[in-house]
């Protein structure tokens, strides 16, 4: 098998509540897209290095990471990177970094959506 893994990384937390509701954001991209996976960075599980070996313990080598983060902070720029070229030596796999998702216009269209939605509940009392 070689087809593409898409692993959406989360930071991560010791707080059930808060990996909960990034569970309930991939949720539709996990139905969507076969083999994806939810990763986080550090606190939670599973980690972005045991979702690497999984996959390519069944035989996947090349993975997408999709960063569900707002902005490329240190973390983005250095810890995952890092991560990642580790990972590739270990493993022998090809891990692309994309951008993080709050870079992407389709976001700041769904804020502007939700923010709409409010507005609109909140004129209807």
């Amino acid at each position: 098998m070689n087809s593409r893994r898409i692993i959406l990384l989360a930071h991560g937390s010791s707080d059930k509540r808060w990996c909960a509701t990034f569970e309930a954001l991939a949720k539709p991209t996990l139905k969507a897209i076969n083999g994806s996976r939810i990763a986080y960075m550090e606190l939670s599980e599973p980690s972005l290095e045991s979702v690497i070996h999984e996959g390519v313990s069944a035989g996947n080598r090349e993975f997408t990471i999709v960063p569900l983060f707002l902005a490329a902070g240190r973390h983005l720029r250095k810890d995952v990177p890092a991560k990642i070229k580790a990972l590739e030596r270990s493993t022998g796999a090809s891990i692309e970094l994309s951008p993080p998702i709050g870079e992407n216009p389709l976001l700041g269209h769904a804020i502007k959506d939700v923010v709409a939605l409010q507005l609109d509940q909140g004129t209807s009392k």
